[in-house]
């Protein structure tokens, strides 16, 4: 079965950085698009930025020019780095991978940033 569990989460002071990873198995990893959204208490789940099987990167304006999307095919896995957060961050970070009509989540992992 499809897994992605994503790993890298934690409490960080604003102005710092973090870098999430998201392991995926169970699926052919270089035909899936990739994706990160994140939810915080409260709000509606955001799409944060997006990885084509291709390479192919986007994101939102909320992290335009902070977050770094990538992924590595060798170790199936994706990544956000993610730089100068600030508490507006805080949220739960949830990886996706997306072919077609196939979509898959991970658990999420936590992000707190204190001000």
């Amino acid at each position: 079965q499809v897994q992605l569990v994503e790993s890298g989460g934690g409490l960080v002071q604003a102005g710092g950085s973090l870098r999430l990873s998201c392991a995926a198995s169970g699926l052919t990893f270089s035909n899936y698009a990739m994706g990160w959204y994140r939810q915080a208490p409260g709000k509606e789940r955001e799409w944060v930025a997006g990885i084509t099987a291709g390479g192919g990167t986007d994101y939102g304006d909320s992290v335009k020019g902070r977050f770094t999307i990538s992924r590595d095919h060798r170790k199936n896995t994706v990544y956000l780095q993610m730089n100068s957060l600030t508490p507006e961050d805080t949220a739960v970070y949830l990886c996706n991978a997306r072919r077609g009509s196939a979509t898959y989540w991970g658990q999420g992992t936590q992000v707190t940033v204190s001000s």
